[in-house]
């Protein structure tokens, strides 16, 4: 099961049983999800725009599976003694979808607060001993990705000869004042100052990708604690190679036009 996945380099652990339900109950979901995943790419020039935030190509990935029917919802457990509601709690996922077996449900998370993980996590596990769900999946960078993060994004610098912030805004990228300076203490401190594109870019990683955002490690560590147990579980962690360089220019630019406006609207 997800061998054409495995073969790309993505992660793929099953926690609880979830193979086993996926193979019986669910048959058609790892042909659909395989489909899905292999056809996804994220060019550079859309995680360097993004600034961090959610790119266009995991919103293509959100549209792909909307398109075949896992749509948002909301859950709602309400706590009901004699006719009269005591409590209610909802959950909300993401991505659900409800099959003659039963129901499955997915959350992507490309680059969140790592706490995100335990709201996940935790929520699959009331869904499943409530009776909602039988089966939880979380898409997130794989370790070959995040390891991987600053090779990418210095790659990128260097084929656009980006030696300055001036250099930035000749290709499109907009920096709010508050990276430019961070960049620029490194570049001018008189103690070890270093040049722009390596200060640049361990800004950026370091300020967009870090330890404490949500990537495979940080999922997996989680699920080692047993956090989320004993809700089967469906992981997959995006590979390196789903990055991209040499798109179409004139889309790259569409992108990068779009994505700049996300971040400066998000971090002003």
């Amino acid at each position: 099961m997800f061998e054409r996945l495995t073969e790309r380099g993505f992660e793929i652990v099953f926690r609880s049983h979830a193979e086993a339900i996926l193979k019986i109950d669910f048959p058609e979901v790892a042909e659909l999800l395989e489909g899905v995943l292999l056809s996804s790419t994220i060019p550079i020039e859309e995680i360097i725009g993004s600034g961090g935030g959610e790119t266009k190509g995991t919103q293509r990935l959100r549209k792909a599976l909307a398109a075949h029917e896992w749509r948002k919802h909301n859950f709602v457990v309400q706590r009901i003694i004699d006719g009269v509601q005591r409590e209610a709690q909802s959950h909300e996922i993401d991505h659900v979808k409800t099959f003659g077996a039963g129901t499955i449900a997915l959350e992507i998370e490309w680059n969140n607060k790592d706490p995100f993980f335990d709201r996940d996590l935790e929520n699959f596990k009331r869904l499943h001993s409530d009776g909602a769900i039988s089966l939880g999946i979380i898409v997130t960078r794989g370790s070959s990705l995040q390891s991987a993060m600053k090779r990418l994004v210095r790659r990128f610098v260097d084929e656009y000869q980006v030696n300055s912030h001036d250099d930035m805004e000749r290709i499109g990228l907009s920096r709010t004042k508050r990276q430019i300076a961070e960049v620029m203490k490194r570049v001018t401190r008189n103690k070890n100052p270093i040049p722009f594109r390596e200060a640049w870019v361990d800004h950026f990683v370091s300020d967009k990708f870090g330890a404490a955002t949500t990537h495979w490690s940080k999922l997996h560590d989680r699920v080692q604690r047993g956090v989320g147990n004993p809700c089967p579980l469906l992981l997959i962690g995006f590979p390196d190679v789903m990055v991209t360089f040499g798109e179409d220019e004139t889309e790259v630019k569409r992108l990068l036009e779009e994505a700049a406006q996300e971040a400066y609207s998000a971090d002003s």
